[in-house]
């Protein structure tokens, strides 16, 4: 008998699953997105699918088919077209091996969640593939480098949404109103300026009565709201209360980007100052009398108050103090809910989990390095990427400039001007939308990178040695949108971690894997980037 037939013998006492080998198979999908429907008009979603076909071309792959072609935002994985792709991938029958995009943010903006899926999908024997970040995550080098640019992505995006806030907050110090206008009022479109203006609308009347009603008639809520509907003006008991706290009657405006500040507005005041404070007094009277007790906003002793929400209602934490043992205790409000826990215990567990992103002393300097060698290089590499773009949009633009001239001269009649204008506009405009994604780029970006590391290092110490205001500062800085309790298995859920956080953490686990005076040898990102082709080197 034959060696090789003899171990067929014992094929049947082999452990584990035998994994499919997709490696070796050539089928390919490709996705491709915009971020808004007026990037649609653009020629984006030709340039990806044209640099994703060539892409498969030059490695001879074979495009099974295309996913994508619309506007959908990458903050979230919930995107049909997305969803389509990635059971498609998983689930077809032809096995499918690569999904090429043509940039990893095209793929997705949602940095842990993305490097979860690709982990996910990696074990099935499929390859994320970037057509302008070409690397091999065969190996451990190229995954970690896969998954700083998509928390890198998740970074840009929440830098694209602070300038945004900032903007907005500007604008509303201005007296400038963002959003729905309130009931009541209306927006001009009628005007020429570009200035924002609000109006009072037919209902603005209805208003001015509910605060008479309550400053003057001194009615309570539920007789407000029988006496206007009566009127025709349909409105519920929350709505009302809503109104009756909305300082934007009275010419201010009240806002949560604002940190607790008021601006004066530039719209007109459909009652009094006097006659909103002594609607809102009434109103705390009544409250005060119906409660007997007030609550006090910041407690030294609660600074999750607000902050830890619980994981089975989704309802924020409260507190309040048990006066004969002197303890302070959390807990849900949700009617049926009960769940009480100590503040002590809550703060225990609080500050393991800031000690799971906590440093050791001996990593801080290598991951120092580690990081700003990977800002440098892709800083590098952008810098060229930009040229490049900005080459190309120099081209665009004496073409434009050329059609304009033979266009003036009738050398072309204005079908084809139109039509060839609007062309290189779109191009144009496709081309600066690229430069604007470009690598951020720091002013002082070792001395940056050093502080954070350095915080990070001590994070459980800085959080236990702050007042209970910077506490909280300092609590939805590290975990935007707060945390979850879950009373099952006693401990949190971090559905938010700052991307810096992650990044460090990410670094710092492969560190323990690693000699920590050896960081290169793990680091070194240049082997992580293909030569070749795409396939992965076969093993001996």
């Amino acid at each position: 008998m034959q060696p090789s037939s003899k171990m067929e013998h014992f094929q049947t006492f082999a452990k584990g699953k035998l994994k499919e080998n997709r490696s070796a198979l050539k089928n390919a999908i490709i996705y491709t997105r915009v971020s808004s429907k007026e990037q649609t008009e653009n020629m984006s979603l030709d340039v990806q699918r044209k640099g994703c076909e060539n892409f498969a071309l030059k490695n001879k792959l074979i495009i099974k088919d295309t996913f994508g072609g619309t506007y959908e935002s990458a903050q979230t994985d919930e995107r049909n077209e997305f969803k389509r792709m990635v059971t498609f991938a998983k689930n077809s029958k032809e096995g499918i091996s690569y999904i090429i995009v043509y940039s990893l943010e095209r793929f997705s903006r949602t940095g842990e969640n993305a490097i979860w899926l690709s982990r996910q999908l990696r074990e099935l024997g499929i390859t994320i593939l970037s057509v302008t970040q070409p690397i091999d995550t065969s190996n451990p080098s190229g995954v970690l480098q896969q998954n700083i640019l998509f928390l890198f992505s998740q970074y840009d995006n929440d830098l694209r949404r602070q300038k945004c806030v900032d903007g907005m907050r500007e604008k509303l110090l201005r007296g400038e109103w963002v959003g729905v206008a309130p009931k009541g009022y209306s927006y001009d479109h009628s005007s020429n300026s570009r200035e924002q203006k609000i109006v009072i609308n037919a209902d603005g009347r209805y208003v001015k009565k509910i605060f008479e009603l309550k400053a003057f008639d001194k009615l309570s809520n539920t007789q407000i709201c029988e006496v206007i509907n009566k009127m025709g003006f349909k409105i519920t008991m929350q709505r009302l209360c809503e109104m009756l706290r909305n300082p934007f009657y009275c010419g201010l405006i009240s806002h949560n980007l604002l940190n607790g500040q008021v601006a004066k507005g530039k719209h007109p005041a459909i009652i009094s100052e006097e006659i909103f404070l002594q609607a809102n007094e009434l109103m705390k009277k009544n409250a005060k009398n119906f409660h007997g007790y007030k609550q006090n906003k910041i407690e030294d002793n609660l600074p999750l108050k607000q902050f830890v929400v619980c994981a089975e209602c989704n309802t924020p934490f409260t507190g309040y103090i048990v006066k004969k043992k002197n303890l302070w205790y959390y807990k849900c409000n949700r009617i049926g809910c009960k769940c009480n826990k100590s503040a002590r215990h809550l703060h225990q567990k609080f500050e393991e989990i800031l000690d799971h992103y906590s440093l050791k002393k001996q990593y801080v300097n290598p991951i120092i390095d580690a990081i700003s060698e990977l800002y440098f290089k892709r800083s590098s590499e952008s810098f060229d990427e930009s040229a490049g773009i900005k080459t190309k949009i120099a081209e665009v633009e004496q073409n434009l400039a050329t059609i304009e001239e033979r266009y003036a001269l009738g050398k072309i009649n204005d079908e084809i001007f139109e039509r060839t204008s609007l062309k290189f506009k779109a191009e144009k405009k496709a081309l600066e939308e690229s430069l604007d994604n470009s690598f951020i780029n720091l002013s002082n970006p070792y001395k940056t990178i050093a502080e954070a590391v350095e915080k990070v290092a001590n994070i459980k110490d800085l959080w236990v040695s702050q007042d209970a205001l910077e506490k909280q500062k300092f609590q939805f800085l590290c975990f935007p949108g707060g945390i979850q309790y879950d009373r099952k298995i006693d401990h949190y859920r971090t559905v938010n971690v700052n991307p810096a956080l992650k990044l460090i953490d990410s670094i710092s686990g492969n560190f323990d894997k690693e000699k920590a005076d050896k960081p290169k040898a793990f680091f070194d990102l240049s082997a992580s980037v293909v030569p070749t082709g795409i396939e992965p080197v076969s093993k001996v």
